[in-house]
């Protein structure tokens, strides 16, 4: 309280003369009274049963121990902790110690969590009291067990509930904690069905100046109650919703909320985002549109702390809102090569090919579609440069464990799209590969839990199956023709295009494990068969596909509705087009690799932008264009392409709009043309630009424009 007073300047204190008693007492703990055991590798099995065994007030034999360890081992060391506290040994009967934890009191400001809660500073600081700080938690380096940290925070929340109450004589409402990014991952919290709210912005408790000197960290909590939100607000049941946050046009939707430690460098992202959209294939000098601007630009990419996964997070949790309010939401993952050879003095880059004489960066990216074929946005993006000395041991890739090779990055893909799946139980989520994904320890990951996205493969090996049943293609090709489905082919370079009249059959089948995979069992699944009959003779190659899937297929309607969804993954061949030619992502010349990654992640959600805007409109055509256009873009565009400087009262509907748009870019318009494709998008938004800037000035309407505010998305 004398602090507080003295901060607000109505009393003054004396400056501090002693160093405080903690730090004293904290450089007297002797760790060597903490050995460790020997190492222990295996399952929790071999751990016996496991319990938390509490460090009473008072038991100074036990209290240290207990700060040698966590002095000894743990990175922040065994204190102070804050405020009300409570710590545990986490106990093994096999074992003894194997670790410890500690509850100590919550952080006074958190804005991920505040704004969770939906707080204003008065229920804050009626109800902090209820929130406990998992403030520190160690497994000791020895202990090498599967799950054993997620069962640890299993038993420690059915515990401090009652320790708490017990000690405080105030019920615990909700637990949280925070995950150094630079460290750790997160993932046992994850696994413990920790909810992962967003970051800090580098401040600690002490922060007064705003120096934000200490490192980002992800922020997780754990809801003690289902009513945790409505307890914590008033605390007698008459929570009024939060609304959630309006975001004030489409950049402002995918990257307002991003932490970047200060709200300038958010700011930055902001406008070099807009600028990328309104101008797509411009140099960044050009985009940028100033002097002032563009060196603004190429410090935030040449920024360290700005990395692609930083930027995209925003993003992520945009698609997955999106993806909670369909059905059916496919993800599909693709791999492609990005060129820089024209760029040879780009540190950072790695060799494409095994000449090594072209060089650039590769990009393994995951993106959802609905069932309609409209992008929702993307889903995980991984990209590196490959080292030149891995060339050629193309002999030592059947010894390597899949953690080890790059084909791991479909897994990894996979694990992204299971966590959004855990989030959005409503929706089910299938996850889509071409041929190169038919990994056997994908198929044996997704089928290892019932409640993990289903999987979508087309087949490229022609797997043995078990029992004897001899190999999968003979096994479906065996099988009785269930129906015959016609899909349309589209013309293609010198391809014409034609209605393809296509054999289904499918089956279920049992993979056999390869047998350099050791370990691994057979598993079931199922395969789809389509071969195309009655082709042209100036076609070379018929069209067959085999399928994969660990959705059920057992009648030909499953069969086709299989091969459908498995059609819209060249979604994301398009999208990787319009990321190249429309984004001109490969002439970005900034020096470094890490500034390429930061530049190609804002680049890749104004390409995924791009692309939503041209298949929404085939979607939902017939709404007003303001859900997609600002009041002065679609006036300027109305009063361009009629000549009349008097715009109408009411917008046009989207889809006129889009073609409107597309026709600035090249589009026709002409019955055979169908509807507008991405590239003229990218053309005609990049004009749709110019005209709207000069309409904002020769307007007499212009101040009245310039207020009204953007559109949501």
């Amino acid at each position: 309280m004398l602090l507080r007073l003295h901060n607000k300047k109505i009393i003054q204190l004396p400056k501090a003369k002693a160093t405080p008693n903690f730090e004293k007492a904290s450089s007297k703990i002797d760790e060597d009274i903490f050995v460790a055991a020997a190492p222990i590798d295996g399952s929790l099995i071999q751990l016996g049963q496991i319990k938390l065994v509490r460090i009473k007030q008072g038991d100074r034999k036990q209290s240290r121990l207990w700060n040698a360890m966590m002095q000894k081992y743990h990175y922040l060391g065994s204190g102070p902790l804050c405020g009300a506290q409570i710590r545990y040994f986490i106990f093994s009967e096999i074992a003894g110690i194997v670790g410890g934890l500690a509850f100590s009191a919550a952080a006074w400001h958190l804005s991920a969590r505040d704004s969770w809660i939906g707080w204003s500073d008065s229920t804050r600081k009626q109800h902090l009291n209820r929130i406990v700080n998992n403030s520190r938690f160690l497994i000791l380096p020895h202990i090498n067990v599967l799950n054993l940290a997620s069962r640890v925070l299993a038993l420690a929340v059915k515990q401090l509930l009652k320790d708490w109450s017990q000690q405080y004589a105030v019920e615990p409402l909700l637990l949280e904690t925070f995950v150094e990014q630079e460290r750790f991952k997160g993932t046992c919290y994850r696994a413990a069905n920790w909810i992962h709210l967003g970051q800090t912005k580098g401040r600690g408790r002490q922060d007064i100046n705003n120096t934000c000197s200490v490192s980002i960290k992800d922020v997780y909590v754990y809801p003690l109650h289902k009513d945790t939100q409505i307890r914590l607000n008033d605390g007698n049941g008459q929570h009024q919703p939060v609304p959630l946050r309006t975001a004030i046009d489409w950049a402002d939707e995918e990257f307002g909320t991003v932490e970047l430690g200060d709200k300038r460098r958010e700011k930055r992202l902001l406008t070099i985002a807009r600028n990328f959209y309104a101008r797509p294939q411009a140099s960044i000098p050009n985009a940028c549109g100033s002097r002032a601007k563009t060196k603004a630009a190429y410090r935030f990419f040449g920024d360290k702390k700005h990395t692609m996964e930083n930027i995209l997070q925003t993003h992520y949790e945009s698609t997955q809102r999106r993806i909670s309010q369909e059905k059916v939401v496919l993800a599909v993952q693709d791999s492609t090569s990005l060129k820089y050879s024209t760029h040879p003095a780009t540190e950072g880059l790695g060799s494409l090919s095994t000449n090594q004489e072209a060089i650039g960066l590769m990009l393994h990216d995951t993106m959802a579609f609905n069932i309609e074929r409209t992008p929702l946005g993307l889903l995980d993006v991984q990209c590196w440069s490959r080292d030149p000395e891995e060339f050629g041991k193309k002999h030592r890739r059947t010894e390597a464990p899949i953690e080890q090779k790059e084909s791991y990055k479909w897994l990894k893909s996979y694990h992204k799209v299971a966590a959004v799946q855990k989030k959005c139980p409503d929706t089910m989520l299938v996850s889509v590969g071409d041929r190169e994904a038919d990994i056997f320890e994908l198929f044996n990951l997704a089928l290892n839990n019932q409640d993990n996205p289903k999987l979508l493969v087309r087949a490229r090996h022609n797997r043995l199956l078990a029992e004897n049943q001899g190999h999968l293609l003979e096994k479906v090709q065996t099988q009785s023709i269930s129906g015959v489905q016609e899909i349309h082919i589209p013309r293609q370079k010198r391809r014409q295009a034609r209605i393809a009249q296509l054999e289904i059959r499918f089956a279920k089948v049992t993979l056999k494990p390869p047998r350099n995979k050791k370990g691994l069992k057979p598993l079931t699944v199922w395969v789809v068969l389509a071969q195309e009959i009655n082709c042209p003779d100036d076609v070379k190659d018929p069209l067959e596909w085999l399928v994969l899937t660990t959705l059920e297929v057992s009648t030909f309607h499953q069969a086709v509705q299989k091969l459908e969804w498995y059609a819209i993954r060249w979604g994301i061949e398009v999208y990787h087009r319009t990321l190249k030619s429309g984004c001109k992502i490969k002439e970005r010349q900034l020096r470094h690799a890490d500034r390429i990654e930061t530049c190609l992640a804002i680049d890749m959600v104004v390409a995924w932008r791009i692309y939503h805007l041209t298949k929404l409109g085939r979607e939902v055509p017939d709404v007003p264009c303001t859900i997609f256009f600002e009041n002065a873009e679609w006036k300027a565009l109305t009063v361009y392409t009629t000549k009349n400087q008097t715009p109408p009262e009411q917008p046009p509907l989207l889809r006129e709009a889009i073609r409107t748009v597309a026709g600035l870019g090249g589009f026709l318009g002409r019955k055979s043309d169908g509807e507008p494709g991405t590239k003229s998008m990218w053309l005609g938004i990049q004009r749709l630009e110019d005209i709207t800037a000069m309409w904002k000035i020769m307007s007499s309407d212009y101040e009245t424009i310039n207020k009204d505010p953007p559109c949501p998305v």
